[in-house]
């Protein structure tokens, strides 16, 4: 006799599930990577994140002139992020990547466990989708704000301004990141209100 793994999901919560993960991890992973900005500076190539960045310029005391270090890395502190608007952006942003990774990761235990996702927690998950989305929109909405700091003028040739990238351009990060959030709202929210399966009623 072989046995059949309870699961608390219909079909269309398995996809549900499935999808969520997906969109959670390139969310996270978009988050996590600093390549939403991509300019120059002392011709090497530099990249910006909201919270790392790849390649900055040190001064070396020998020859007394500016030399890029060439490694990717998080800022020191997080008041050493180049600006208000991209501390919120990371803030916003790392919480919405949260809250899709946790309802990922609920929604994948439902397939193996029974009586785990109900119609009603289905539906809440998915209004938790929706705000994790919605947060992680924020935070790339509020990114080109930071345009303006020193820091990214010099990396966009002194032409970069709120929502002008000078000789800077968007990375696939920051792509990445939209898009997952952006199908998390738009496909998985509406998933979720048909992912749990009816609850069995019990006499008492």
């Amino acid at each position: 006799m072989t046995g059949k793994m309870a699961s608390s999901l219909t079909c269309t919560g398995v996809i549900w599930a499935f999808l969520s993960f997906f969109c959670a991890g390139v969310a996270c992973v978009g988050f996590f990577m600093p390549y939403w900005l991509l300019g120059s500076q002392l011709e090497k190539s530099v990249s910006f994140g909201t919270f790392r960045r790849c390649s900055y310029p040190v001064r070396d005391e020998k020859l007394q002139i500016m030399v890029m270090v060439e490694q990717c890395g998080r800022y020191a502190s997080f008041q050493a992020i180049p600006s208000v608007e991209w501390r919120i952006c990371t803030v916003v942003t790392g919480l919405g990547c949260g809250l899709l990774l946790l309802v990922a990761l609920t929604a994948l235990m439902g397939c193996c466990v029974s009586e785990l996702i109900s119609r009603t927690v289905g539906r809440v998950a998915g209004g938790i989708q929706f705000v994790g989305g919605l947060l992680i929109g924020s935070g790339c909405a509020l990114y080109p704000l930071g345009w303006d700091s020193e820091e990214v003028k010099q990396t966009c040739g002194n032409l970069s301004n709120q929502f002008e990238l000078g000789t800077c351009e968007i990375g696939w990060a920051y792509y990445c990141t939209g898009g997952g959030a952006a199908a998390a709202v738009l496909i998985c929210t509406w998933l979720a209100c048909f992912s749990g399966k009816k609850q069995k009623q019990y006499p008492y």
